[in-house]
This record gives C-alpha cells, sequence and structure tokens, in this order.
C-alpha cells in the first residue's frame, strides 16, 4: 500500500482498501542497510516512537483537527506519479494541498420538487416521522415508508476536479427567508418561513406543503439522517450521563437538572469525499539492540540503532469527512460553551442518509446553514493531511524508533461537497458563576448510535476538598511506610 520499501527492511503490512484494485506499486531507490550507520543515543534523544493517534473527525479543533467521520484508504502511486527523491542535504519544501482549478460541477437532484409530499399509499399529507423506526408515517393510513437514498456518492478514485451539489452551493445571504408556495390541492398561496420550518400547511385544505426543493438561501440540505433514537431512549442516556458524575457536580445543577426540555434538533454539516497524492520522505530509525551501562546512580540505558530513507507514495481516499456548517459550531470557544461535545458523538452512519424530504423535520427544530465552501475549506485541507500523515506512519512499522518526515506534500485531486441533516438530542443548561459570568453547558446524544457527550458544572469547593483530603492521605501513608521501614531495617 505504500511505495517499496527499502532494501533490507521487513514490507509494511498490508492494508485494505475500500475502493477498486489500485495501480501497480513502483519502487523507491533508497540507500540499502549496508550503509546505514549504528548510533547511540539515550532514549530521549529521539522523538517517540509511538505513531500519532489515528486521527478523528469527531473534535475537530483548529491545527489538531481529528477527522473519525471519514473512511479512509490508500493505494499506491504509479510510478509515472513518483517524481525524483530530492537530494538529502536540500530537501524539497511541503506543498500546501490546492483545491482543484476550474468551475464547480454541480449535482442536481432533478427528482426534487415543490409542494406536496404524499404517502405513495394513499395520498394523504399528513406525514411525520416515526423515531422508533426511522421511517415516515402516514397519520392517515398508519402505514410507514422511507425516502429514497441521496444517490450522490461514486467512486472516489475516479474523482477529479471540483464537484459541488446543489445544496452545498454558496449561500445567497440576500435570498429572502420568505417563500411562497401555491398548493396545488386548493391553489391556496401559503407564505413559508424558512427561519422557522421548511413545511406549512395549507389554512384551506389542511394539506401538509413542503418546501423540498434547495433554494439558495441554504435552508435545505441534499440529505439527511432520520432520529432513530426516540426522546424517551435520548432521556435515559443523558440521565446516566449526569448521574455518573453527581458526586462532583453543583449542589444548583443537582436541584435544577432535568431532562423534561431536551431538544431533538437536526444539525447542518458538510459531507466530503477527497482524492488525494501524497508524497512523504524523511529519516527513520529501526533499534538493533538495547543495553545499559554504569552502575548505581550512573548507570544508563543506551541503545544501537540503524538510520534509513524512509519514503512513502500513495493515493489517499478520504470518503465522507464531516465538518460543521455552521458558524456557531466552528467557533468552539470553552470560555463561554461546551458546544464542542458535538464532535465528540461523531461518526453517523452516511453510507444510510436519505434524500432529504421536509416530513423527517416534523416535531423537530433544525438550523440553517450559514457557512459557505470556502470558509471550511482550509479545515477540510488540514483534516485530510492529518489523515495522510496517520496513514504514513500505518505504512511504516519497522522504523520502530520514530520516523522524522522532512517532506510531507499532500495535492488534492478531487473533492465533491454535498450537506446533510444529522440529527442529535440535545440537553442545555446555563450555569451564572458567582462573578457574574455565564457558561452553557451541552450534553449531546447521537440521534442514530446513542453516542452520548457533554459537560456538567463542577463544584470546585467540594473538588479541592476532596483533593486536599487525598493529598493528606498520601503524605500520612508515606511517613508511615518510611518509619515502618526504618524500624525494620
Amino acid at each position: 500500500m505504500s511505495s517499496e520499501h527499502e532494501q533490507g527492511a521487513p514490507p509494511p503490512a498490508t492494508q485494505s482498501a475500500a475502493q477498486p484494485p489500485p495501480p501497480t506499486q513502483a519502487p523507491v531507490n533508497l540507500p540499502p542497510p549496508n550503509q546505514a550507520q549504528p548510533v547511540q543515543a539515550s532514549p530521549d534523544q529521539m522523538s517517540p516512537a509511538q505513531p500519532p493517534p489515528a486521527p478523528q473527525a469527531a473534535a475537530v479543533q483548529p491545527g489538531a483537527s481529528q477527522p473519525d467521520a471519514a473512511q479512509v484508504s490508500a493505494a499506491p502511486a504509479s510510478a509515472q506519479q513518483q517524481p525524483a527523491e530530492p537530494p538529502a542535504a536540500q530537501p524539497e519544501p511541503p506543498l500546501a494541498p490546492l483545491p482543484p482549478e476550474g468551475q464547480p460541477i454541480i449535482y442536481h437532484d432533478k427528482s426534487l420538487k415543490n409542494g406536496i409530499s404524499k404517502c405513495p399509499y394513499c395520498g394523504s399529507s399528513d406525514i411525520q416521522l416515526d423515531t422508533g423506526t426511522g421511517l415516515l408515517h402516514c397519520n392517515y393510513c398508519r402505514r410507514e415508508f422511507a425516502e429514497a437514498s441521496d444517490g450522490i456518492d461514486g467512486d472516489i478514485s475516479q474523482l477529479s476536479g471540483l464537484h459541488t451539489t446543489r445544496g452545498a452551493s454558496d449561500i445567497a445571504f440576500d435570498a429572502s427567508d420568505v417563500v411562497t408556495l401555491k398548493c396545488t390541492a386548493c391553489g391556496a398561496e401559503v407564505v413559508v418561513d424558512t427561519n422557522e420550518a421548511p413545511q406549512a400547511r395549507c389554512h384551506w385544505c389542511r394539506n401538509m406543503l413542503s418546501l423540498n426543493q434547495q433554494v439558495p438561501n441554504g435552508a435545505i440540505p441534499d440529505a439527511l439522517m432520520p432520529f432513530r433514537i426516540t426522546k424517551e431512549q435520548a432521556r435515559t442516556l443523558i440521565e446516566q450521563f449526569v448521574g455518573k458524575r453527581r458526586f462532583f457536580a453543583h449542589p444548583r445543577f443537582k436541584a435544577e437538572f432535568t431532562t423534561e426540555n431536551i431538544m431533538g434538533v437536526y444539525l447542518p454539516y458538510m459531507v466530503i469525499d477527497v482524492n488525494a497524492h501524497s508524497e512523504f520522505r524523511g529519516e527513520g530509525e529501526h533499534e538493533t539492540r538495547r543495553y545499559t551501562v554504569g552502575s548505581g546512580n550512573s548507570r544508563k540505558t543506551k541503545y544501537d540503532a540503524d538510520s534509513y530513507a524512509v519514503a512513502r507514495v500513495f493515493d489517499l481516499y478520504v470518503d465522507d469527512l464531516t465538518v460543521e456548517a455552521s458558524m456557531d459550531k466552528l467557533n468552539q470557544s470553552t470560555v463561554v460553551n461546551s458546544n464542542n461535545v458535538i464532535n465528540a458523538i461523531l461518526p453517523y452512519p452516511l453510507k444510510e442518509t436519505v434524500r432529504f424530504n421536509a416530513n423527517y423535520l416534523r416535531g423537530f427544530t433544525s438550523e440553517k446553514r450559514n457557512v459557505n465552501r470556502s470558509q471550511t475549506e482550509d479545515l477540510m485541507q488540514a483534516q485530510v493531511r492529518d489523515i495522510a500523515r496517520w496513514k504514513a506512519w500505518q505504512l511504516a512499522p519497522f522504523y520502530d524508533r520514530g520516523i522524522r518526515w522532512d517532506v510531507e506534500d499532500v495535492a488534492v485531486k478531487g473533492e465533491l461537497w454535498k450537506t446533510v441533516y444529522l440529527p442529535v438530542w440535545l440537553y442545555s443548561y446555563l450555569q451564572v458563576k458567582p462573578n457574574g459570568t455565564k457558561f452553557l453547558h451541552y450534553v449531546a446524544v447521537n440521534a442514530c448510535t446513542g453516542e452520548t457527550m457533554g459537560s456538567v458544572p463542577i463544584h470546585k469547593p467540594k473538588l479541592f476538598a476532596i483533593s486536599a483530603i487525598i493529598e493528606v492521605v498520601g503524605i500520612v501513608v508515606g511517613v508511615f511506610l518510611a518509619v515502618l521501614l526504618f524500624f525494620a531495617g
């Protein structure tokens, strides 16, 4: 899955790829092991040999993104794609990944239409989501059905250029949030305020009108993930989460805590497929011997290691990278709120999303996307670089003393952007501190998987008191053991 391993070094572990079979692997000329020179150093003179933790998209922080919602596969690059190895004395500088040139290719689902979304069995428009099954439920004939899959995914290995869906196109901020729909049943004109909901009921014939077609103000996404966790299940999960933290929780919070007011909300996300080419070059060390020198307090542990020039060249396929599409959620300031917990409940089963249908939103609230692709492009590129760095570590297990990458090039060849609504059960608590400052705590439940994360106000006096008691007990036990050893010796 990487370029040809160095002569004399064991090959890296085989990696499985989610994409079709990659092109044949091309060798990279590197010095043989007989040119490697042993080195002696104490263990702290080299960078840690442990690879970095697998990146996760659930909590993406600036400079330390974590795209775990993305599925990643790597394939070796063809021989024509591999440039000549740069001289060791003058390594090539890293190339920042740039978006593909040219105009975006817009995907448009022509089946979306305005007006009435009817039950396929009886024709009723009184439809809403059954959270127990994740299906749409007709309130007239009692039958359940599902919207079709969004059908936007494709072969990432063939992705080239910039592709954006209609729902991910730039927001026209001057567009009106108020849309007028003409009821196809009775001819009345009904006003829908997309700031509140993409649905309204005709005041004459009582048909439910749904704004299912994308409009330029960013109100309508391409797809959504239906709720699968009921409110009662979410309440139980939140109560269990808080119950494990009640001992150190603030007394006022414990007195006011209730899950009666939890809200089901659809949050907007950008979901991105990326086809990238990665090149990593540097120096790695493999330990050959470890021994101890000296005696007594002057004893030191040393090691011998062989040093190698290392190169890893591969194609990287990132599937369903998830990035927030709300400016409020992108602002993860821990000074005023804990909304960064939203990332901790990722990932979602994004392969099971369905085409947007406003009937899924009945009974829930939703946020409207308010950021464009260009505003999240840098964050996407940072996450792709982190994924490529992690994959390069996976492809070089032989170098147990660590690798210093001198060149880290990740070039994006193709990308596909779409917008998706993801469901969350949300509990919030506003804490007013003694100095008058306010902090908003959240407990969030992934409404598909049940993953729960949040924050609880801490009673600091109790925390400090318990810490002091533990410290005193530790000192007393230490003194007792010292006295015991003194008399026993």
